[in-house]
């Protein structure tokens, strides 16, 4: 389906055009919302009637339950009526499904960093990744049904790793590729590169996307650090053939002692023990040498220089900590009597957050900005 063809649908249960291209992104980027981004999507005064009356449409219908967050100073929804998604042509969607307190935070940055842009054409199911994938390895006229196998297994492959977050695709074709920054450290992400490496080979421009909350923005040297490994620094065949040695008599030395081999396992591990070479090196416990294919491949590298490949930043204006439901929204209802509905059990009091402990004498640079990501979603 299109994007044309699902607001239609969505429209078809009563919404207007404005308010069923804001679900449509909802329902296939997220499934949690607030008031704030319909209001900037819209076009329209935030807190105004308008955009109440949006919400209370949705929950009179059913398509929506509303969650109260920490401090009583917001409310997000969850849309989850099935019909909705089963319209897009997505009724297994797992964004319909309940979501921890903290998910629901990341996903609300994830939405806003889809709604600041919004001219991007967007491909979120791992249907819609397979298909463009191999759209870009189509074999040639004249190829035998070999190569077309192998061009759709390794679609499968590649997209599988993007199952978390979308990609983009411009007016003009380059693939716009988000990755939401939610720890300080970097492991995450050197992952992430690592897998895309063989999609971006692929297409013919390309934009890496770095999303970054507050106060998570301070850690944006890291990452640059970890692109500037990955993507600006291919390694040398010679350099390929001493890390194959190496992980060979890495894995040797679990169960052989040899004095040689450890001996050269130790002198290999002062120039080898770094976060990309160690990540490489799971890989290769599971893929073999096809870890190391495309290790000396300057493609990206080029991409970089030339302009077709880019790298950018786009920090969140918006704070998140006070957006943190109360409870997970596996059960959120829509808020009723004291008593609950239908003089069902009282509701319990409402809990008040813990003071958070003072700081320690000195904090590394990775502590304080895990401590400040877990104020930002109002963990304890």
């Amino acid at each position: 389906m299109t994007t044309e063809d699902r607001v239609t649908a969505i429209a078809d249960f009563g919404f207007s055009e404005r308010q069923a291209r804001f679900l449509e992104v909802v329902l296939r980027h997220a499934g949690v919302c607030v008031p704030r981004q319909y209001a900037s999507f819209a076009g329209i005064a935030h807190g105004g009637d308008k955009c109440h009356a949006f919400f209370d449409k949705l929950i009179r219908r059913k398509c929506a339950v509303p969650c109260d967050c920490i401090h009583n100073r917001a409310r997000l929804y969850r849309v989850h009526y099935k019909p909705l998604y089963r319209a897009i042509g997505e009724a297994e969607s797992r964004y319909r499904r309940p979501v921890p307190a903290r998910r629901a935070v990341e996903r609300l940055m994830l939405l806003d960093a889809v709604l600041a842009t919004p001219d991007l054409n967007w491909l979120t199911s791992e249907v819609e990744k397979v298909a463009y994938f191999a759209s870009l390895n189509a074999p040639v006229s004249g190829e035998n049904t070999l190569r077309s196998r192998t061009t759709a297994q390794s679609s499968r492959g590649v997209a599988a790793s993007f199952n978390v977050f979308p990609i983009g695709i411009d007016a003009s074709g380059r693939a716009v590729l988000l990755y939401l920054i939610t720890v300080p450290w970097t492991d995450e992400f050197r992952a992430f590169v690592q897998a895309q490496a063989a999609f971006l080979r692929s297409v013919p421009a390309w934009t890496v996307r770095l999303v970054f909350p507050r106060p998570l923005d301070r850690a944006y040297d890291a990452y640059q650090k970890v692109i500037c490994e990955e993507f600006e620094a291919p390694l040398h065949q010679s350099t390929i053939n001493e890390l194959k040695r190496y992980f060979d008599h890495r894995q040797k030395a679990i169960t052989n002692t040899i004095s040689a081999q450890n001996l050269a396992l130790n002198c290999a591990a002062e120039v080898f023990n770094t976060p990309r070479f160690t990540l490489l090196y799971r890989r290769w416990l599971t893929q073999g040498d096809a870890a190391f294919e495309t290790l000396s491949s300057s493609v990206l590298s080029d991409a970089l220089a030339n302009g077709t490949g880019r790298v950018e930043c786009l920090v969140l204006p918006h704070p998140y900590r006070h957006l943190s439901p109360l409870t997970s929204l596996v059960r959120s209802t829509p808020k009723g009597v004291e008593k609950g509905e239908q003089g069902g059990e009282r509701v319990p009091p409402r809990p008040q957050p813990l003071p958070s402990p003072p700081p320690p004498a000195a904090l590394t640079v990775p502590e304080q900005l895990a401590r400040d990501w877990d104020r930002l979603i109002g963990r304890p």
